[in-house]
């Protein structure tokens, strides 16, 4: 009897598709060390970043190197696209604009939308038929050819998957939604409307979803009410406006504008806090002393009624001037705010100084000036009562078991740092007379602290804030209640922003949830919490991209002029450097200091070396550079090192 012939058995693996500009594609599997060659042949349907499913075809046994092909697209990165159309007699494509390797899109006449032959448009994938070679999409948006910048701000949105409008659906179900609040409402609430309540937001703000009240108990007890917007009152768990806001999971602020995570008749109208309106609010309403001592809490759901927008600007100078509305209010706050903060630096809290730099911006969105702002009181009084909302509510959930298990939750989290990776910061610090005791992560702490206050004022200041940043292990959202190393929380979640930040919604239902004394228990809380910490790296992604533009968009007004700047960062290719006067940082290349010496890269202490000369480039050393190129296409600055610059800055 013959033996049947044995079948291969296929090796399948799933990771991320990253498509070179090359063209040839490499799957990066989770835990490996290898990742997996795909030839342009083999991508199947696949676009650059779309989490795929790839079967290994071929293996080095010495090498351990694979290759492999597309067997099946699990997940879009990206469904929207910017490009131009090609329409010709017979049928319509669409041409991505990007450096990645895309297919061009056919477009049926009936979605075209209007948009005609060359337009600048967004085209949305509709689909793509397994055997088609063109997939098939819908034109969304037609763009204005001549605005560049707002063209470039959209595509760095959709290459990061934030698509840039909200579906019909989406906005026909926001509009929906009912703005009145009705008596049978109220009565479930706490009613809040009677005391003094403020919201302090930057000048430009369009939605508040946060305020503060107080009112005194007696001579030395408050209650200070910290009421966020009851965005979950609003928007239904499963509802197509969730399942939106859930795909974006959080806002993008680019520098002339937002993409928000819910339509503004939710973010705007509906849960912005705006003054003199009554407004559903979720509150943590604290009894806490002038030494800001916390006597007893609560939490639920309430009603308010705002009586004054401050901003930022309006706060601080009542701080400094002592006058003003609201005066002995704000006083007091801020006394107590103040008192947290120094408490959370006691208990091992790291105090990396912010500093946010803004573009001034004319009509069209053009960079006309820098904005440098630095954290005052009056941004420190909301962020202190902020963080204290957001660790009480991680706390009470904490406490809170079904069958003696933890109830699945985001919290908001930050590991301790890794010691190993830490030394050779360590060593640099200690070049620059700072040492650091690692026996234990409060030691650290406390290290980090010292050697931030020795430096405050000084040349290397910021670039041992920056360094020290980089060797810190990055937040995120996750079931495991590790706690937040770097606010020295044992629990901490994210609670008070929910206008802006999807798992602030999911805090809100399990709080409720909780109160009720019903929590439920969602076994798809890791997914959610991965999801969640993956779209805040791709907003930050897009918030950096969009900044570099505006820096080159900005810088190209200064082109051949010389400037002073400070090394930020060394590299075997070069050095980046940013401009003391704009924060614009650029790159001065290895191959435009040849024609001074032949420099090599020191790593452990940061510098490049010229082998002729000795001239040290260090991290934090000052120079003289010139602005030699601007790249819109690629959002790079080129500099060049002037060694006379300070004769050749006097004739700008």
């Amino acid at each position: 009897m013959p033996q049947k012939k044995r079948e291969s058995i296929s090796i399948l693996k799933k990771g991320r598709i990253d498509i070179t500009r090359s063209g040839m594609a490499y799957v990066i599997v989770e835990n490996e060390n290898i990742d997996i060659l795909v030839r342009p042949s083999d991508f199947g349907n696949a676009f650059h970043g779309d989490t795929v499913k790839v079967e290994i075809t071929k293996e080095n046994p010495r090498t351990k190197r694979k290759e492999g092909r597309v067997v099946e697209v699990l997940h879009r990165k990206q469904t929207e696209f910017v490009g131009h159309m090609d329409i010709g007699d017979k049928k319509a494509y669409f041409i991505p604009d990007t450096q990645k390797v895309i297919p061009d899109f056919l477009i049926p006449p009936e979605k075209l939308n209007n948009a005609k032959h060359q337009d600048v448009v967004v085209v949305r994938l509709v689909e793509w038929p397994t055997k088609n070679r063109h997939p098939r999409g819908e034109v969304v948006t037609i763009l204005q050819a001549d605005q560049v910048s707002d063209i470039a701000m959209k595509e760095i949105l959709t290459e990061n998957s934030f698509p840039i409008t909200f579906e019909k659906e989406i906005i026909a179900e926001a509009q929906r939604v009912q703005d009145s609040i009705n008596e049978a409402e109220i009565k479930k609430r706490k009613d809040y409307r009677d005391v003094l309540t403020i919201t302090i937001d930057p000048a430009d703000a369009k939605d508040f979803d946060d305020a503060l009240s107080i009112k005194k108990i007696d001579n030395d007890l408050y209650e200070i009410g910290v009421h966020i917007a009851d965005v979950s009152h609003y928007v239904q768990e499963g509802s197509a406006l969730d399942t939106a806001a859930y795909a974006r999971a959080t806002s993008v602020y680019l520098p002339d504008r937002v993409a928000p995570m819910l339509p503004e008749r939710i973010s705007n109208e509906l849960c912005s806090l705006r003054p003199k309106e009554d407004k559903l609010t979720f509150s943590a309403i604290f009894h806490i002393n002038t030494k800001a001592e916390i006597k007893k809490y609560w939490l639920d759901k309430t009603v308010i009624h705002s009586n004054h927008r401050f901003t930022y600007e309006e706060v601080q100078e009542t701080i400094e001037q002592k006058k003003g509305i609201y005066l002995e209010e704000i006083l007091l706050l801020n006394d107590m705010a103040q008192t947290l903060r120094k408490q959370r630096f006691q208990k091992g809290a790291i105090n990396f100084s912010s500093q946010e730099i803004r573009f001034k911006l004319d009509e069209k969105g053009t960079p006309i000036g820098i904005i440098i702002k630095e954290s005052k009181q009056a941004h420190q009084l909301v962020e202190e009562f902020m963080l204290l909302a957001n660790r009480i509510v991680a706390e009470h959930v904490h406490k809170i078991k079904v069958n003696n298990k933890a109830i699945p939750f985001p919290y908001r989290i930050h590991d301790e740092p890794d010691t190993q990776k830490l030394l050779p910061f360590i060593d640099f610090a200690r070049k620059h007379g700072h040492t650091f005791n690692v026996s234990t992560p409060k030691t650290i702490a406390e290290s980090f602290n010292s050697m931030l206050r020795d430096v405050k004022g000084k040349p290397e200041q910021h670039v041992l804030e920056q360094l020290g940043i980089r060797t810190m292990a990055k937040a995120s959202y996750a079931m495991a209640d590790i706690g937040h190393y770097g606010l020295a929380f044992e629990h901490y979640c994210h609670f008070t922003s929910p206008i802006r930040r999807y798992p602030d919604i999911m805090v809100h239902r399990i709080l409720f949830d909780c109160l009720q004394n019903a929590p439920l228990i969602d076994k798809k809380m890791e997914e959610k919490c991965k999801h969640s910490s993956e779209r805040e790296r791709a907003a930050m992604e897009s918030e950096r991209a969009a900044n570099k533009y505006k820096q080159v968009e900005y810088m190209r007004n200064f082109l051949g002029q010389v400037f002073e700047a400070v090394i930020s960062g060394v590299t075997s290719f070069g050095l980046f450097v940013e401009t003391v006067a704009h924060k614009c940082e650029g790159l001065v290349s290895i191959q435009s200091l040849a024609a001074y010496d032949d420099f090599r890269l020191v790593e452990g202490d940061y510098c490049l070396v010229g082998r002729r000369s000795g001239r040290q480039f260090k991290m934090g050393d000052k120079l003289f550079i010139q602005v030699a190129a601007a790249s819109l296409a690629k959002r790079q600055l080129d500099y060049e090192w002037v060694i006379d610059g300070h004769k050749k800055q006097a004739n700008n």
